[in-house]
């Protein structure tokens, strides 16, 4: 019982963690929301979020990894650069700031793309197997297929605004000075999801010339926290931005930093490394339901008919891509189990005639 139990985690153990860190984002979007709307600069938290990210990691990745981690070479690092610059510098300086024009909701929702994205990518690059014969191959294309329609439908399909069943049980202070502009928010956030889905399929060629997890999540850190800041010293020019104090601004600063910075980069890159970079995309609807749910119930914000049709759209042709992924872990495990059998027959001693 014990042994089957183990083999249950450790079969299910990238499903747990990548559900810990969509949960992980669902806080992320409300703090980092509550901090720009006290009138923290997006670029500003995104400098010192990923210095206190580096900080954390650092520890771990000099002790942990001292006889494990390759060495760094000049090719290597410019690699880890535009690593870097895809999932830091570049593409959250795109996505935070899309949240000042649009909602955490909405954002939450067209994340979803990153996964369909990612899967074209992966299966271009041949790092994806696509088998149009199969069932399961059948449903990856019809999955990736309906989650973009969903996508189009939020984007395009705003629709009546859902009446409230009650009030709010938390008031954000300052929700009625962030103006929305959902034509720019839409094409900031589009922008960022593209190199996102860039950035998860350069993560795994980086894996394979730098296995080291928590070394890479650290040189990621400092490498976009100096990118973000190059390009925020151009865009913040009064040094009352790269102010903050014992506030929200300092608690968001922290949570993302070390949280999300650090331990879910870490995670993504595990479970990237042990299942490819479309598994780990494929958890993202998780995070839009429980934005979804605590944006309306809990903070009051308003929810339109379009992102409940769309993100339902999405969620049904993801997890079609889910089920079809799985197959592929089935023919993996076959090998496995074929070669445990041929070694128990062989390491069995022979019946005398």
């Amino acid at each position: 019982m014990a042994f089957r139990l183990m083999g249950m985690y450790r079969r299910f153990k990238p499903h747990l963690l990548m559900v810990i860190a969509q949960i992980g984002y669902t806080f992320l979007y409300f703090i980092t929301e509550a901090s720009f709307n006290h009138g923290m600069n997006p670029h500003v938290y995104i400098t010192y979020r990923h210095i206190v990210g580096g900080f954390a990691m650092l520890p771990f990745a000099y002790f942990l990894e001292r006889k494990t981690r390759p060495k760094l070479t000049v090719a290597l690092f410019m690699e880890i650069f535009v690593v870097s610059l895809l999932g830091v510098g570049l593409t959250l300086n795109m996505y935070f700031a899309s949240l000042r024009y649009t909602s955490p909701t909405f954002l939450a929702s067209m994340v979803n793309t990153i996964a369909s994205l990612t899967f074209v990518m992966a299966v271009v690059l041949r790092l994806e197997v696509l088998d149009i014969r199969s069932r399961r191959g059948i449903a990856k294309v019809l999955g990736t297929l309906v989650s973009l329609a969903g996508v189009m439908a939020m984007t395009l399909y705003k629709g009546p605004i859902v009446r409230e069943l009650g009030h709010p049980f938390i008031h954000v202070h300052g929700k009625t000075s962030i103006k929305e502009n959902w034509l720019k928010g839409s094409i900031l956030t589009v922008a960022s999801c593209i190199s996102w889905s860039i950035w998860y399929i350069m993560q795994a060629f980086t894996l394979k010339r730098y296995p080291a997890q928590l070394s890479l999540t650290t040189w990621m850190s400092f490498v976009g926290a100096a990118q973000s800041a190059f390009f925020t010293v151009i865009v913040a020019h009064k040094p009352s931005d790269w102010t903050i104090g014992f506030n929200i601004d300092f608690w968001s600063t922290l949570y993302a930093g070390v949280v999300m910075s650090g331990m879910v980069i870490f995670v993504q890159l595990w479970c990237t490394e042990k299942k490819g970079p479309v598994f780990v995309t494929m958890f993202n609807p998780l995070s839009t339901i429980l934005v979804a749910v605590l944006a309306y119930f809990v903070f009051g914000e308003r929810l339109y008919m379009g992102s409940i049709i769309g993100g339902v759209i999405v969620i049904v042709g993801l997890y079609l891509l889910l089920w079809g992924k799985e197959g592929d872990q089935q023919q993996e495990m076959k090998p496995k189990v074929q070669s445990c059998s041929s070694y128990e027959e062989h390491k069995a001693p022979k019946e005398e005639p």
